[in-house]
């Protein structure tokens, strides 16, 4: 997926290339709002702003996908959400990406 995001233009790192992969969500939302950096992420847990808020970062999506999503399906998302990118800004907020849709939460004051 990061060479599809690559290729929209975006610099991309991944959990793996960070050396994150196992670690705590609160330190991968540290890293990410430490290099000011959007995350994407199919943990649904990102999606509670009482523990991550989106005010903090460039940026937090968070893509639903049904159980065993094929590779064209994420692929799909993925464009779906790279199109959307390019009419809208993600930062400080929290978008929810799914078939169909894409839900964008941001703070009330804005």
């Amino acid at each position: 997926m990061q060479e599809l995001f690559r290729k929209y233009g975006h610099d991309v790192e991944t959990v793996l290339s960070e050396k994150l992969q196992g670690c705590a969500d609160s330190k991968i939302f540290l890293a990410c709002h430490e290099e000011q950096r959007c995350l994407v992420t199919f943990d649904l847990d990102f999606s509670d702003i009482s523990r991550f808020s989106p005010e903090k970062t460039a940026g937090i999506i968070v893509v639903r996908v049904p159980e065993n999503p094929s590779l064209e399906l994420l692929e799909m998302l993925a464009v779906n959400v790279l199109e959307t990118l390019k009419q809208f800004s993600v930062e400080k907020k929290l978008w929810v990406a799914e078939v169909g849709r894409i839900r964008m939460h941001q703070d009330e004051k804005d």
